[in-house]
C-alpha cells in the first residue's frame, strides 16, 4: 500500500500538494473524473478497502485474445469511456423511462487518447446513432454472436456486452484500447447530488416533452435528477438528433469537473468519502484499473497533462443515405482521425470537421 493511504499526521503537508497536482489534466471525461476522485478520496486504509469492493471489473484482454490492433509504438494510452444507462425502475419514470425498460444501453462513448509525454489529451465522442459493422463476438455466457453490418453503435452494448463494444471500436478504428472505464448514469445522478449540484450555462431554452426537462437559457444549477435528464435529452436541443446531445454532455462534464475542483475535498475527508463512495458504486473498469491503487497510479501518470491543450471532438459523421435518422463515419476525415491516434501524431484540422454538423 502506498503512502497515499496512510493515516494523516506529519506527512499532511506533502499529501496536500500531491492531489492538487493530480487534478491537473484530468478534465477530460467523467471516467477520468472518477480517477481524480478516487486518487484523493480517502486517507485511511479501511475506507480504501471498502471503496475497492465497489468497483466492478471486466477482463478485456482475456476476452478479446490476440486478434487486436497492435499497441501504440510510443508510451501513449487509449481509454474507452462509456456512460451506460438503464431506464428501468420507478425512479426513471419522470425521465421518460416508464419503469419498464430492461437491461442497459450505452448512451455515451468516448475514446480518450493521451499521447506520449502525457502533456495533452483528446477525447473523441462516438455518436450512439452511428451505423457500424459489429464483429463476431462472444457473450459472457460463452455463446457466439456473428458479425453484422449496419448496426447502431449503442446496440452493441445492450445486445452483446462490454467486451464487444471494445472489439467494435478497435475494428472500426484500428486503435488499440488500453483501458476501459464505464460509469452507470444512475450512480452519476447520486454523484451530482453528493457534491450539491452542478451549475451549467444552458445554451438555449429546453422543453423536452419526452423527458419532462424544462429549462430556460442561461446559468442553471441542476440537481442529480435534472442533470441526468440534461445529459439524456435529445428532443429539446438542436435538430433532435444525438449530435446535439453530445455537445450538452461535453459541456456538462466540464461543469461537473469545475464544481469538483472548486470544492475543498481534501479539507473535508467525510465529504471526499461520500463523493468517492457514489463514484465507485457506479464504476466498472478493465481488470488493470480495478482498484483504488491502480486508479491512483494512473492518475499520477497524467500529472503532466495541461488542461489548456485538451480537446473534445466528435467522430466526423454524415447522415446515412438510406436512413437519414442514422449517421455513418465520414470519409476521409474519420480515417485521418484514427490514423493520427494510431500513430500518436497531431490530428489534422480537416479530420475534426463533421459534415453532419457543418463543421
Amino acid at each position: 500500500m502506498s503512502n497515499d493511504v496512510m493515516p494523516s499526521g506529519p506527512r499532511t503537508s506533502r499529501r496536500a500538494a500531491k492531489p492538487r497536482k493530480r487534478r491537473r489534466g484530468l478534465k477530460i471525461t467523467l471516467g477520468v473524473l472518477l480517477v481524480l476522485l478516487l486518487a484523493g478520496g480517502g486517507t485511511v486504509y479501511w475506507l480504501y478497502s471498502q471503496l475497492d469492493g465497489n468497483i466492478k471489473a471486466v477482463d478485456i484482454n482475456k476476452a478479446l485474445g490476440e486478434d487486436r490492433p497492435e499497441k501504440l509504438p510510443t508510451s501513449g494510452q487509449n481509454l474507452l469511456v462509456l456512460g451506460s444507462d438503464s431506464r428501468a425502475g420507478a425512479e426513471n419514470k419522470e425521465l421518460g423511462g416508464g419503469g419498464a425498460v430492461g437491461g442497459a444501453r450505452s448512451d455515451t462513448a468516448m475514446v480518450v487518447h493521451i499521447p506520449e509525454g502525457r502533456s495533452k489529451a483528446v477525447a473523441v465522442s462516438i455518436p450512439r446513432d452511428t451505423l457500424v459493422t459489429r464483429p463476431e463476438c462472444v457473450r459472457d455466457d460463452g455463446s457466439t454472436v456473428s458479425a453484422k453490418e449496419r448496426v447502431m453503435f449503442n446496440s452493441v452494448y445492450s445486445q452483446v456486452g462490454q467486451t464487444c463494444v471494445v472489439k467494435t471500436v478497435e475494428k472500426m478504428s484500428g486503435v488499440r484500447i488500453d483501458h476501459y472505464l464505464e460509469i452507470d448514469f444512475a450512480g452519476f445522478k447520486d454523484l451530482v447530488d453528493a457534491i450539491g449540484g452542478v451549475t451549467v450555462d444552458v445554451p438555449q431554452d429546453i422543453d423536452d416533452k419526452a423527458s419532462g426537462l424544462s429549462l430556460t437559457a442561461g446559468p442553471q444549477k441542476l440537481n442529480g435528477t435534472e442533470s441526468l435528464a440534461y445529459v439524456r435529452t435529445r428532443h429539446g436541443i438542436g435538430d433532435g438528433s444525438d449530435l446535439g446531445r453530445i455537445g450538452l454532455q461535453q459541456q456538462f462534464l466540464m461543469a461537473l469537473l469545475s464544481e469538483v475542483k472548486s470544492q475543498d475535498l481534501l479539507g473535508s475527508p467525510a465529504n471526499s468519502y461520500k463523493i468517492a463512495k457514489s463514484a465507485t458504486k457506479s464504476l466498472t473498469t478493465d481488470s488493470g484499473l480495478a482498484s483504488l491503487t491502480s486508479l491512483a497510479e494512473f492518475a499520477r501518470s497524467m500529472n503532466g497533462v495541461d488542461p489548456a491543450s485538451m480537446e473534445t471532438i466528435m467522430l466526423p459523421v454524415e447522415y446515412d443515405k438510406i436512413d437519414d435518422n442514422r449517421v455513418i463515419a465520414a470519409q476521409p476525415q474519420a480515417d485521418q482521425l484514427w490514423k493520427a491516434i494510431r500513430e500518436d501524431t497531431t490530428i489534422p484540422e480537416e479530420a475534426k470537421k463533421s459534415p453532419a454538423t457543418a463543421g
